[in-house]
């Protein structure tokens, strides 16, 4: 499909002779930007579906600056989409948009503006000259018309509307933000994103999210999301990031990738700008944002929120405008990870209970609102099967599950410090931070830096750096995890230690030809790293490795490991090792 090719059916001068569908009414989708057409997509399936009476085509508008993806988001839902002059040729009985800067042909028919965003509380450029103009408001030509709806989320959108330009009064409609409904919905699906996303038990997801603009906390503090993940443990955290989709459609994902490359190699979460933010906001601990919308969801969904950038475009008097006092400051000068935990341990559920207030009303009820606005609008019933006496209604749905996430740093740089308990029993605080960002620090007798690589890592000079070498792709019958490790140690000549999983555990090997099968005590089995990082710390302080406990501590989690030996691989033997150790110049694994 390109941008310019017409289409013949279900909309066109002989469009009858092809329809499946009878297509009484003709819905008319306004495409002109990511934002405002996946705000569109959450809703429009919500009020037309089970119904054939309703056409619904995609008119694609070129003209924005932020166009780019557009055309491929509509190909790949295969939407019925018509080149924007083709409009003016036919005649809807709806137009639809969430992007209020679209030039609409003349005709009768209604337009109905969704907001891409909550109400209006940013000033953008006008793309019509050089100076700003007001997120969300429409045109003179179709407000003198009489032909536009405004869908307002607040009454009080409804007079800064009227304040900002009287020639709004009559046309907006108060019907409640349909996108906080179905978050809201979809808080029961909390664990499921969680678990989707790569969140263990026991991590805290801190969700980034940014506004577009210099002003934005993407483009003021670019290189957030890494110092988070330089200051985070891996084992106790992971980093989303949320752009707003301008900033992938006007520099492109590549683009975007490059300038986060650093931190996408250690892990971070980079949600797909049209499908995910939701669920990733849901799944979130705790919120770092700006001035865009996202941030206020954050807010209104009781989420602690520390403010990494605010923009002068705020719009005063606005809920968005109103977080900026209300919301905590991040301070790039100060320790990151002490104040995420002091937000949420400061934070409370109410916290911004006047702020959602003022920027949301009928709470449940946009969809319903909505639907009943459009069919009125099309001057047709709604379906009998959903006004009936006793049908339940269609409520405001969970977004879906989104697509695993498996991305993660591949080489870490892992801190152990050993001590005892007052059992006798040893514990070792393993912290691991990405290699890509963090160097070793001083050590002390009971607290070491080593690097432990993947064998994926691309980054040769990591690997040839590399104190332990782990596979977590392949997990071995006894014999052959035997001989893998001691493959790798020759593929490696440069590790101590190498470490991959068992089908009970993980099997550990070391220079000098020694071989441990490390496994949990109880619960879930434990990660090669992890193995490794238990190892490593024991030989640091000269601990038995022979059937000894050892009892792994990551921030809140603990899990007891059992160490005991394993025989050498046939063909393997430890003096062989160590031999070979000596004659490679290699110091022993101690």
């Amino acid at each position: 499909m390109e941008s310019d090719e017409r289409i013949l059916v279900p909309v066109g001068p002989d469009a009858a002779r092809w329809r499946t569908f009878g297509g009484e009414r003709t819905v008319v989708v306004a495409a002109r930007t990511v934002t405002s057409l996946v705000r569109v997509l959450d809703v429009v399936p919500e009020i037309v579906h089970d119904d054939p009476r309703i056409a619904v085509v995609f008119a694609y508008d070129p003209t924005s600056a932020f166009n780019d993806g557009v055309l491929d988001l509509l190909r790949s839902l295969g939407c019925r989409t018509l080149p924007w002059p083709q409009l003016a040729e036919i005649e809807p009985d709806l137009l639809v948009s969430a992007s209020e800067n679209i030039k609409v042909p003349p005709g009768d028919y209604p337009v109905l503006v969704l907001p891409h965003g909550v109400g209006f509380h940013k000033q953008v450029p006008d793309s019509a000259g050089p100076g700003t103009r007001l997120s969300g408001l429409v045109h003179d030509d179709l407000l003198a018309a009489g032909r536009a709806r405004l869908a307002v989320s607040h009454p009080d959108q409804e007079c800064q509307l009227a304040a900002a330009h009287p020639a709004t009064n009559g046309s907006t409609v108060l019907v409640g933000d349909p996108c906080l409904d179905r978050i809201r919905a979809s808080v029961r699906w909390r664990e499921r994103y969680r678990s989707a996303l790569g969140v263990l038990p026991g991590q805290q997801l801190v969700l980034v999210t940014s506004t577009w603009g210099e002003e934005s906390l993407a483009g003021s503090w670019p290189a957030l999301p890494a110092d988070l993940l330089s200051q985070l443990p891996t084992d106790e955290f992971r980093v989303a990031l949320v752009l707003h989709p301008n900033v992938w459609s006007g520099h492109g994902a590549w683009q975007v990738r490059v300038v986060q490359q650093s931190a996408l190699e250690a892990g971070l979460i980079a949600v797909d700008p049209t499908d995910g933010w939701q669920q990733a906001l849901v799944a979130s601990d705790v919120v770092i944002g700006d001035h865009g919308s996202v941030t206020l969801y954050g807010a209104a969904l009781g989420r602690p929120v520390l403010l990494g950038a605010f923009g002068s475009e705020a719009v005063p008097g606005t809920a968005g405008s109103a977080l900026r006092t209300a919301a905590g400051r991040l301070e790039a000068d100060r320790p990151l990870r002490t104040q995420l935990a002091a937000a949420v341990a400061d934070h409370r559920p109410d916290r911004y209970a006047a702020v959602t207030a003022a920027a949301f009303a009928e709470p449940g009820q946009a969809l319903p609102r909505l639907r009943e606005l459009v069919y009125d609008l099309l001057g047709l019933p709604q379906p009998k099967q959903l006004i009936q006496p006793h049908h339940p209604g269609r409520g405001p749905r969970a977004f879906p599950i989104p697509a695993p996430d498996t991305g993660r740093a591949r080489s870490l740089m892992v801190h152990t410090s050993v001590v005892r308990d007052a059992g006798g029993e040893l514990l070792v605080d393993v912290r691991r931070f990405p290699a890509a960002l963090v160097g070793g620090a001083a050590e002390t007798d009971t607290a070491f830096w080593h690097l432990a690589c993947n064998i994926d890592e691309p980054d040769t000079r990591l690997t040839e750096s590399a104190t332990v070498i782990c596979s977590s792709s392949e997990v071995l019958a006894p014999e052959a995890g035997r001989q893998r490790v001691g493959a790798l140690l020759d593929d490696f000549p440069g590790a101590r230690i190498a470490a991959l999983p068992s089908v009970d555990g993980c099997t550990v090997g070391m220079r000098d030809g020694r071989l441990l099968h490390v496994g949990a005590a109880e619960g879930p089995g434990t990660d090669p790293g992890t193995a490794a990082a238990a190892v490593y710390a024991c030989l640091r302080v000269g601990a038995p490795l022979d059937a000894a406990a050892v009892v792994v501590v990551h921030g809140k989690r603990r899990q007891r490991l059992l160490l005991r030996t394993l025989p050498s691989a046939t063909g393997q033997p430890a003096a062989s090792r160590a031999r070979t150790a000596a004659a490679r110049g290699l110091p022993p694994s101690s």
